[in-house]
């Protein structure tokens, strides 16, 4: 019986295979060239490694497929009132995702919005309620969620702004390695030497590729972490005002990373095998290292380094001609599409303010949206004669 880990990478995969398989369905048709495409896809890094991972972004990724294609079936049968079941699976799905990532809020406002134009021919009051209410729905399951999963209580240490903090401790960091004249004076106020530790040390241990290289340091660390987390917020939101210069190049260096790194290698673009804190897989009575099997799964990833394969910038490019394709046919379903193509792109764009690192499963999300996008073109391509609009099942 599958327990645990292996319960949770079923399942996670199910979600989105099953949620591919209904692609036909959508359509009520399907080509060859769409079967033999769909091969492809699976023997991808990103579906053939990817979903054995364990990882939040895998996961986000599935539910945020899964749910979109839950709303585009209840687009196709909108008209005929068949779509309870549908909009329950894609606001559980949405929801979840939410809690997932939170900047996956805008899947959720792109999911809302395509609601709401699908609902557009009963006038703008019935838009506006189907958009605004899904929205509201998404965020009070996710809240109802969130109250229930949250654990009776945590350690004394854990600080509940954590997440604000690294990313304030990293852009204060960054922006001053970027500008060496740049003085941090909400932090001097309180803090002399910290901030004068800070000033000179920073150009040393930033780097755009992540910000772990500010932990090499012990005493580094402390001093961040030692700051009042007041002057760590007012001295952040100083330099965004006052030294955005700064600020939008150590941004736009860590964005360049993630979308389009340099040195693929340094952002993680797979995991095989069982890695942890020794501790940690001693406490789970886990085996873990290397076997052959996940070595073979890291060189054969290793192979499409380099290429399309593994580019989130070919498939920002993929999402968009997506888009462009499904805009001459305009179906119900295809705005669905095109909405999670743009939720998606959008989602990528709100790291150029939030990221901390060049890892790549940050943006799996883009890589199987454009997947999914394409897998839905070539089951019923726009230019194809008799193609708009759902017709009888059948494979050319």
């Amino acid at each position: 019986m599958l327990h645990g880990t292996g319960l949770y990478v079923t399942a996670s995969a199910a979600l989105l295979f099953l949620s591919l398989a209904g692609l036909p369905r959508l359509r009520g048709r399907s080509t060859w060239p769409a079967v033999a495409l769909a091969a492809a896809v699976v023997l991808t890094p990103q579906l053939l490694i990817y979903q054995g991972i364990v990882w939040r972004d895998v996961l986000f990724a599935n539910l945020c497929v899964a749910g979109f294609l839950f709303i585009a079936q209840a687009a196709r049968d909108w008209e005929l009132r068949r779509r309870p079941l549908a909009l329950a699976g894609a606001l559980v799905c949405l929801s979840l995702a939410v809690l997932a990532r939170q900047n996956g809020v805008v899947l959720a406002l792109a999911a809302a919005i395509a609601l709401g134009w699908t609902a557009r021919s009963g006038g703008w009051r019935t838009a506006l309620s189907w958009g605004v209410g899904s929205l509201v729905a998404v965020g009070l399951l996710a809240l109802a969620i969130n109250q229930v999963a949250q654990p009776g209580e945590t350690a004394a240490k854990l600080r509940p702004n954590a997440a604000a903090l690294i990313l304030q401790h990293y852009d204060v960091v960054g922006a001053a390695a970027r500008d060496r004249s740049l003085r941090l004076s909400e932090i001097r106020k309180v803090d002399p030497a910290a901030a004068t530790a800070i000033e000179s040390r920073a150009p040393a241990l930033y780097s755009a590729v992540r910000i772990d290289t500010l932990d090499s340091d012990p005493g580094f660390r402390r001093t961040l972490w030692h700051v009042p987390d007041a002057a760590m917020a007012a001295q952040w939101r100083q330099v965004i005002l006052h030294d955005p210069v700064a600020y939008l190049t150590h941004r736009a260096g860590v964005f360049r990373w993630l979308l389009v790194p340099p040195k693929l290698e340094q952002c993680l673009p797979v995991q095989v095998g069982v890695v942890g804190p020794p501790a940690m897989i001693q406490d789970l009575d886990i085996q873990g290292g290397l076997e052959p099997r996940a070595k073979a799964l890291g060189d054969y990833a290793a192979r499409f380094y380099g290429t399309p394969v593994y580019s989130h910038a070919a498939y920002l490019l993929l999402a968009l001609a997506v888009c462009g394709l499904l805009l001459l046919r305009r179906d119900r379903a295809d705005w669905v599409i095109v909405a999670l193509q743009v939720g998606a792109i959008g989602f990528v764009a709100s790291f150029f303010l939030i990221s901390v690192a060049c890892d790549y499963r940050y943006l799996y999300l883009l890589d199987l949206a454009a997947l999914t996008g394409v897998l839905y073109v070539a089951v019923d391509p726009p230019w194809r004669r008799g193609g708009r609009g759902p017709a009888a099942s059948a494979v050319r």
